[in-house]
C-alpha cells in the first residue's frame, strides 16, 4: 500500500491562512463559525467567544461576503453570540465592573481613564502600523498627547482635523482586509500577534468611539455649549486583548500573567483618577505608558 488516494488533512491554522491567502471571506466567516461552534458546543465558551465573533466581524464587513455566508449561519451566529453575552466571561464581567466603577467619576476622570488605556497599545500600534493597511495604529501616540493637551487647550483646527482622520480611519480598518487578512507581526519568545487579536473587546471600535465622543466635546467646548457629551468606557479594557491569549494559550484568558498585569494596572489608573489628582500626575503615567509593552 503507497497510500494513493490519501486527503492530506490540514490543521485549523492551515486551513485558515489558505482561505486568507485566497482571500475567501465568506470561505474564513465560515471556518470561523464552525470552529466556533465546536468550540462552544465543547463547553470552550471563551474560545467560542473568539472564532464566533471573528466570523460576525468578517460577514459584517461586506454585504457580498454576508449573502455568500446566508441567513441561517448568521442568524445562528448571532444567537450563539446573544447566549455568551449571559456568560461569567472575562469579556463580559470586566465591561460589567468598569460600567459600575465609571458611575463614580466626573466627565473628565473617566476620559483621561481610558486615555491611560490607550497609552499601553501605542507600542503595540506603532509594530503593527508597519503591516499593509494598518498605518493609522501608528497615530494612537499623537492621538493620546493631543486629546490629553486638549484639557487644558482646545487644539488648533489642524489637529482637530488630524484627529478626526484619524477617528475615520480606526472605524474604517475595522471592516477592511488588512484586519482580517491574516496580518501579524513576531512577538519574541511568543506565538505571533495578529492584527486580529485586536477584535477581543471591539479594540478598532471602541478607539474610534474614543476619539469620536473627544472630538464631539471640543466641538461642544468650542460652541460654549453648556451639555457637553459624556466620554466612553469601553475603551477602558482595550489592552487586555483577551483573544490573543486565548487563542495562543487557551483556557482561561484571566488566567494569563499579562492579563493579570493589565487588570492590576486598570484598577491602578482607576485609584489615580478618582482621587482627583493633577492632570500632570496622569501625563506622567502615560508617558511611561506608551513606552511599555503589553505582550511581556
Amino acid at each position: 500500500m503507497f497510500g494513493f488516494g490519501k486527503k492530506e488533512t490540514k490543521t485549523p491554522e492551515e486551513r485558515l491562512a489558505d482561505l486568507q491567502k485566497k482571500k475567501d471571506w465568506a470561505g474564513l466567516a465560515k471556518a470561523y463559525y464552525e470552529m466556533g461552534t465546536a468550540a462552544m458546543d465543547g463547553g470552550d465558551l471563551n474560545r467560542a467567544q473568539l472564532w464566533l465573533h471573528r466570523a460576525d466581524t468578517i460577514y459584517s464587513a461586506d454585504d457580498a461576503v454576508y449573502e455568500k455566508v446566508g441567513d441561517k449561519l448568521t442568524d445562528d451566529c448571532s444567537e450563539r453570540i446573544g447566549a455568551l453575552e449571559d456568560e461569567e466571561l472575562l469579556y463580559n464581567s470586566i465591561l460589567s465592573e468598569i460600567e459600575e466603577k465609571a458611575e463614580e467619576l466626573e466627565d473628565t476622570q473617566l476620559r483621561v481613564w481610558g486615555l491611560l488605556s490607550v497609552a499601553r497599545l501605542v507600542k503595540l500600534g506603532n509594530r503593527l502600523s508597519s503591516l499593509p493597511g494598518c498605518q493609522v495604529l501608528g497615530e494612537l501616540g499623537w492621538a493620546v498627547e493631543m486629546m490629553l493637551n486638549s484639557f487644558l487647550k482646545l487644539p488648533s483646527q489642524e489637529d482637530y482635523q488630524k484627529l478626526m482622520d484619524i477617528c475615520n480611519g480606526l472605524y474604517e480598518l475595522g471592516d477592511s482586509e488588512a484586519f482580517y487578512g491574516g496580518g501579524q507581526i513576531d512577538v519574541p519568545g511568543k506565538a505571533p500577534f495578529q492584527v486580529f487579536d485586536l477584535n477581543g473587546m471591539g479594540v478598532l471600535l471602541e478607539l474610534s468611539g474614543c476619539v469620536d465622543s473627544h472630538l464631539r466635546l471640543l466641538a461642544a467646548l468650542s460652541q460654549g455649549a453648556a451639555d457637553l457629551p459624556r466620554g466612553e468606557i469601553g475603551v477602558v479594557s482595550c489592552a487586555l486583548l483577551p483573544d490573543y491569549y486565548v487563542r495562543t494559550l487557551g483556557g482561561k484568558p484571566e488566567d494569563a500573567p499579562q492579563i493579570k498585569a493589565e487588570l492590576a494596572r486598570i484598577w491602578s489608573d482607576y485609584e489615580l483618577v478618582r482621587s482627583g489628582g493633577l492632570l500632570s500626575e496622569a501625563a506622567k503615567r502615560i508617558s511611561q505608558y506608551q513606552e511599555l509593552d503589553i505582550l511581556q
